[in-house]
């Protein structure tokens, strides 16, 4: 700081550092949110390593199945965000099931098939897309990308038979959530849309007004959630659930339920391995109808992702972990494509 005469600050002086303090303080809550992101390789490389190299399928949720129908927003939604889709019209959606994993052939009732998944890619009016990418656990293993490569790579170093500790259990005894994401039961549903899926990340809302929300999505089941008893899924064939998916849209369309949960004062809108508690305020935002598989679904594994990071006017990423989702699902469909 310069200093005159009988150390008095000049007016120039004293705005300068005013203004710096200001800059600083409307920086601090970014930077609450700032954490060093993890290189796309990184995270595939990691999964890789789980589930082997094969290149001809996602390196996660290999074993999937496309399906298309329509959004119908609610009119609570208009009331949450201005994004497009939200609104009043329909608009065309392609929605894709899946296990867990990179293994291409695991069967639907196997314990290393859950969580499973489910993303749903939204055709806007303008020509454009928007995606959601959700699984059938609250929650995450992991608090940001860096703890979840970290958290892949201790599976990949534990082979069935090894040393004990692994490096798995390890891990596990120094991170509580990646603990409890494996300690926690998954039952395999009776249908891919028999169950809810969570959207870990929070994003931020705006509505028309300006005013801004937190939140996170969730599709439910029109009905309860239905779920295989042990006996049943001990002989469930490979495939049950796509057989089931299939028949039950030769008899109609199947219906969803998309919710957004509202964050309250103190909730975690940077670690999607915490979930918010169940008496959060939920807005209905709309109906997911699906009416048709694919035909061409085999084609388009191959072909279409999902990038949740990819957001219209009216939503806009809250936490830094889509990001590197985002990268690493480009560094992904590229590995497939080559």
């Amino acid at each position: 700081m310069l200093i005159i005469n009988e150390h008095v600050e000049p007016k120039s002086s004293k705005l300068t550092r005013v203004l710096l303090l200001i800059a600083v303080a409307c920086l601090l809550p970014g930077l609450a949110y700032a954490r060093p992101g993890v290189a796309p390789v990184e995270l595939v490389d990691a999964l890789k390593l789980v589930f082997g190299a094969q290149h001809r399928f996602r390196a996660n949720h290999a074993n999937g199945l496309m399906l298309t129908g329509t959004f119908s927003p609610h009119p609570d939604a208009a009331l949450v965000t201005r994004a497009v889709h939200f609104q009043s019209a329909p608009v065309p959606a392609t929605v894709r099931f899946s296990n867990f994993g990179g293994n291409a052939h695991v069967p639907d009732a196997d314990s290393g098939a859950a969580p499973y998944g489910m993303s749903v890619k939204f055709a806007l009016p303008d020509g454009t897309e928007t995606d959601l990418v959700m699984h059938s656990f609250n929650g995450f293993p992991s608090r940001t990308s860096a703890e979840f490569r970290d958290f892949l790579i201790a599976i990949g170093k534990s082979p069935a038979g090894g040393p004990r500790p692994s490096a798995l259990e390890s891990y596990a005894a120094a991170h509580e959530r990646a603990k409890f994401f494996l300690d926690a039961e998954k039952r395999p549903p009776q249908s891919f849309a028999s169950q809810p899926y969570f959207g870990v990340n929070t994003f931020k809302f705006i509505d028309a007004a300006g005013a801004v929300r937190f939140g996170r999505y969730r599709f439910v089941p029109v009905g309860a959630a239905r779920y295989l008893d042990p006996k049943r899924a001990a002989v469930a064939p490979n495939d049950y659930l796509r057989v089931e998916i299939r028949e039950r849209i030769r008899q109609g369309p199947v219906a969803m339920k998309l919710l957004l949960q509202l964050a309250d004062q103190g909730d975690a809108l940077d670690d999607p391995s915490i979930a918010w508690p169940e008496e959060r305020r939920f807005v209905e935002l709309g109906t997911l109808s699906i009416s048709t598989i694919e035909t061409d679904s085999a084609a388009l594994e191959r072909t279409l992702s999902f990038f949740p990071g990819d957001l219209p006017d009216g939503i806009e990423v809250q936490d830094p972990m889509l990001k590197d989702r985002d990268k690493a699902y480009a560094e992904s469909i590229e590995r497939r494509q080559r």
